[in-house]
């Protein structure tokens, strides 16, 4: 079996506990700190604290998945011709990374809003951050507050080629709206093509720009902000 820690990749031979009262094969493997890439005959796993330590690398270097799967292969020698060759033919366990990582990110957020030991399933913005100095039961507002919003036209989302296959992990739990809400604002919105108020300008000419192979052509943000406070709320 593939092991892949923090320290590296590792092959070794792992016998698990085949009494009639023992626990699944997913049990014992979480008990261990194993986070397998399949359930039903599991060849690969992840430590938790390798998921961990990506999880961090990933959130304060912008450190790559690519990258960081890489530094694990040479971390315990440096990287052979077979290496190569098995990752030209997708014998690697970088897709199980992938994989591996999105569930974990998405336990972890579960455990952090306490989702982690109860059986409720979260609803619409659960998983979102909240802001303290929001208070529902009040209407008016103490302090001074405006609106900023912006837009990241690079983050686009192609058509799925297998629409059946995707698995929403949160589906409109967080900051992102969900599928639905999305396919039902792009139903009764009026696409208006914006007229160009200066010579040759770039993000209003790719806004324009025909895009019918694209899901999503963008993430707009709309924030508040209150003086006094410091505090902001987003909205995606």
């Amino acid at each position: 079996m593939v092991i892949i820690d923090k320290s590296g990749v590792h092959h070794l031979e792992v016998q698990c506990c085949d009494c009639p009262n023992a626990m699944s094969l997913g049990i014992q493997m979480f008990r261990h700190g194993f986070f397998p890439t399949s359930f039903n005959k599991p060849k690969t796993m992840f430590t938790f604290r390798a998921l961990n330590d990506f999880l961090l690398d990933n959130l304060k270097c912008s450190t790559l998945m690519m990258n960081y799967y890489s530094k694990l292969c040479n971390a315990i020698s440096p990287p052979s011709k077979e290496h190569y060759i098995d990752k030209v033919h997708g014998k690697d366990q970088y897709r199980e990374l992938m994989r591996a990582a999105q569930q974990w990110r998405q336990l972890k957020t579960m455990k952090w809003h306490g989702f982690g030991h109860c059986s409720d399933n979260p609803n619409a913005g659960d998983l979102a951050l909240f802001c303290p100095a929001w208070d529902e039961s009040l209407d008016d507002w103490k302090y001074t507050w405006s609106f900023i919003m912006d837009r990241n036209f690079k983050a686009k989302h192609l058509h799925p080629i297998k629409s059946f296959d995707e698995v929403w992990l949160s589906n409109g739990l967080g900051f992102m709206v969900g599928k639905d809400s999305y396919k039902k604002h792009l139903a009764e919105a009026a696409d208006t093509m914006e007229k160009l108020s200066c010579n040759n300008h770039w993000a209003v000419n790719q806004a324009n720009a025909a895009q019918h192979n694209l899901k999503s052509t963008g993430i707009r943000r709309v924030a508040y902000f209150q003086k006094g406070e410091r505090q902001a709320k987003h909205a995606i």
